[in-house]
């Protein structure tokens, strides 16, 4: 019985993740009166706004990725190695966004986004607010993203860097003569490459599939443009969805094929010197 129960319990979740996306793909090329077409994946390339939005939520998750990462990674370490006592703070902290729904937050965001111009329309803090709003490249959903996107990536990092000894590999840097930047970057990160590939996974992936604040605060990434084009055409809609499923499956991947690329030398390597000896 207990052989059984993995087979069983693959067997069910496989048939809970793939019926939906069966019924999905089985929705967009049987067309009543056509038959089997895939004229719903053919539209898709010259759907009005397509290109755009793919395009923006790729920028904002690329800029999210790099600041949810520039704000992480220091507190992380600093926490560890110099005031092990603010780490329970850091991890509270990093955890509020988990409690706070997202339509508050984008009631918080546009409240302030609403003030800023009206009080500060004489200072030159004014050009920032404009500017954090441009709907070409909107910073402000950067910056909530990167709150949103916090207690995924505090924990990633957490975890790598409970599988090392992070004490030991900056001190052995910085007795090389290494600065403590030089430290942090040579000697601690390329340990964390898995954590860090995590984080990226999880911040990508809540990128790419938010919609609540960017639709709230007026802008259209891709997902708020899935939802708008479903209004017109459900199948060209599905078929979008269903795309997008597929082009983050396929950036995790890549993402994970260089991780793993960069990592293989160094185990040949040493894989090498062991056999030699």
């Amino acid at each position: 019985m207990a052989r059984l129960g993995r087979p069983l319990v693959l067997l069910l979740a496989g048939v809970y993740f793939l019926v939906p996306l069966l019924a999905s793909a089985v929705f967009t090329v049987d067309v009543p009166g056509q038959g089997l077409t895939l004229s719903s994946y053919t539209r898709i390339f010259a759907a009005p706004g397509f290109s755009g939005s793919l395009l923006l939520s790729l920028g904002l998750a690329a800029a999210t990725v790099a600041l949810v990462l520039l704000i992480t990674i220091p507190a992380a370490v600093a926490a560890r190695l110099s005031a092990p006592r603010l780490r329970p703070v850091l991890e509270i902290v990093c955890t509020l966004p988990l409690v706070v729904p997202p339509v508050a937050l984008t009631a918080g965001l546009g409240t302030v986004l609403r003030w800023g111009p009206e009080k500060l329309s004489t200072t030159p803090l004014y050009q920032t607010f404009v500017a954090v709003q441009n709907p070409d490249f909107p910073v402000v959903l950067v910056l909530a993203y990167a709150v949103m996107a916090l207690p995924f990536v505090y924990r990633a990092l957490d975890a790598g860097l409970r599988s090392v000894d992070v004490r030991t590999l900056v001190e052995a840097a910085r007795d090389c003569g290494a600065s403590w930047p030089r430290a942090l970057v040579s000697a601690l990160l390329p340990n964390l490459r898995g954590g860090l590939l995590n984080a990226s996974f999880l911040t990508l992936a809540l990128v790419l599939g938010e919609f609540t604040v960017a639709s709230l605060l007026g802008f259209q990434p891709f997902a708020v443009w899935i939802v708008q084009a479903s209004g017109s055409d459900a199948r060209l809609s599905v078929a979008v969805s269903l795309l997008s499923l597929l082009l983050t499956w396929v950036l995790l991947l890549a993402l994970t094929t260089v991780g793993n690329r960069r990592r293989t030398p160094r185990s040949s390597r040493t894989s090498e010197g062991k056999t030699s000896r």
